[in-house]
């Protein structure tokens, strides 16, 4: 209970502050995301996966097979490249993002961001909550360049681009976006810093939650079996 209280006070703390001005300066409520890892390999298959024909070709610029998906999954490199996802209460990934960075080193200062909303999940601001989160880490971690290729149809890509003020540029079917990071500051670390943290006790809750929920689950069957 006291860890729930904390959470929420925290909450309450940071959606009072304009904590987004690098990408909009608009106040925006506080999403809960986290750093992905390569245990999470199964639940970002399983996500990608669940998207409709159409969402896998605005997501990848092409009609992604299952094989195909499965092979990104497998290829992904967390040591290089930074996975953020969004889980529900049951610890679904309902939304993930991929910061690419470049493997030239002429181009070592610049990222590529690409993003995955759920159906279900939609008009929640997940993407641009993601957008956000990756431009602040990229700007910590000395990026200056954030790049979004998309194809023009990808309206939701391009207005996020747009809302953080990225130049947009159309070439036929396709669209680069690009934004210029700041250099990282003191604020920029701390809200990373902080937004990892309470994260992170976002999701204990949400797994005691779900530990409880089946310890009850249990012992309802357990007492009907009894009764029998």
């Amino acid at each position: 209970m006291m860890l729930k209280q904390f959470l929420r006070g925290l909450k309450a703390l940071w959606s009072s502050t304009d904590r987004l001005k690098p990408v909009s300066a608009r106040r925006i409520p506080w999403v809960p995301i986290r750093e992905l890892a390569p245990r999470h390999r199964a639940r970002i298959e399983k996500h990608l996966l669940a998207l409709s024909p159409s969402d896998r070709y605005l997501r990848f610029g092409y009609s992604a097979s299952d094989e195909q998906i499965r092979l990104y999954v497998t290829r992904l490199n967390f040591e290089r490249d930074e996975i953020f996802g969004v889980f529900n209460r049951r610890l679904e990934l309902v939304a993930m993002a991929h910061l690419a960075y470049s493997i030239d080193p002429q181009w070592r200062s610049c990222g590529e961001f690409g993003v995955s909303v759920g159906a279900h999940q939609r008009g929640k601001g997940l993407g641009h909550h993601l957008f956000a989160r990756a431009v602040r880490h990229a700007q910590n971690e000395g990026v200056r360049m954030m790049f979004i290729h998309a194809l023009s149809e990808n309206a939701a890509m391009l207005k996020i681009a747009r809302n953080a003020g990225a130049t947009v540029e159309r070439d036929g079917a396709e669209s680069e976006a690009y934004l210029t990071l700041p250099p990282a500051t003191m604020d920029s670390r701390w809200h990373e810093v902080v937004d990892e943290r309470m994260a992170e006790l976002d999701y204990q809750l949400k797994l005691q939650a779900s530990q409880f929920r089946k310890w009850l689950a249990m012992r309802s069957k357990s007492d009907s079996s009894g009764q029998d």
